[in-house]
């Protein structure tokens, strides 16, 4: 899932996955943060989902996945659209 918080200039966009499902470590990479898996880990919250946000320039396009555990790379299914490979996200 994608939320999303309208700031001047930028958008705050957070991801958002259940809490065991993939179960261990995930990770959001895109070309937002060069594809690193160690940039923007999904952190625990109170609501027993996990997140990570990320604060991007407004009105842009950007390609992203989920890296989990076991080199198991998946696609969020609430993405503003796909490119055939990766979930696309629009600001």
């Amino acid at each position: 899932m994608l939320e999303r918080k309208q700031l001047k200039s930028r958008t705050q966009v957070t991801f958002i996955l259940p809490h065991d499902a993939p179960e261990g470590p995930v990770s959001v990479v895109g070309d937002f943060n060069h594809w690193n898996p160690a940039a923007h880990p999904l952190e625990p919250r109170g609501d027993g989902t996990r997140a990570a946000t990320v604060t991007l320039p407004a009105h842009t396009s950007h390609s992203f996945r989920y890296l989990a555990a076991g080199d198991h790379w998946f696609d969020d299914e609430d993405a503003d659209s796909h490119d055939g490979t990766n979930g696309r996200l629009h600001t």
